[in-house]
């Protein structure tokens, strides 16, 4: 089943950014606004570590997950990956440009995996994220998410997802 998500404006005090599934034409500055910001948190890079952002449309959208783009002024500015399966959703490749910051887009890309997994019935959501990531974290954690568990890598983060009722199943 594939829910199509309409473009979705997302204002903050100083910039207007649209919301939007991933198009095959932002492939090139999706992968660069990514890896940008691995290599700004690692040091160094190694493109190798990273197959799945060598084509998204068939790493995702092609295997029934989905990724989203924040786009501002015609650039992408921010990114996320949702995968389905083992009975919950999951974040990944979460990254915005640094000079957005700071100003939402992170808030608004989960919000729209939080409406996506709902929409789908998934109860739940996780991220995986560095403890020495402490802006993911911090960024996790106060969007509600709580620490499950870790492995020798990541902390494992949880977010319950409400549970929907559909209207008229009372009627």
């Amino acid at each position: 089943m594939r829910i199509e998500a309409e473009k979705k404006l997302f204002t903050s005090d100083d910039m207007l950014a649209t919301i939007r599934r991933f198009d095959p034409k932002d492939q090139a500055e999706v992968r660069m606004v990514v890896l940008e910001g691995l290599r700004e948190h690692f040091g160094f890079l190694d493109p190798s570590l990273n197959p799945d952002l060598e084509d998204i449309q068939a790493s995702f959208i092609t295997k029934g997950d989905e990724f989203y783009v924040a786009e501002n002024d015609g650039r992408i500015v921010g990114t996320v990956g949702l995968l389905f399966g083992e009975g919950r959703a999951r974040i990944v490749r979460m990254s915005v440009a640094k000079d957005h910051r700071k100003r939402g887009i992170a808030t608004a890309l989960l919000r729209q995996c939080i409406e996506s997994a709902a929409q789908r019935g998934f109860r739940e959501i996780w991220a995986y994220t560095q403890p020495e990531w402490p802006d993911a974290v911090s960024f996790y954690s106060g969007s509600g998410f709580e620490q499950l568990g870790r492995d020798e890598i990541d902390l494992h983060l949880r977010l319950p997802l409400p549970e929907r009722r559909f209207r008229g199943a009372d009627r």
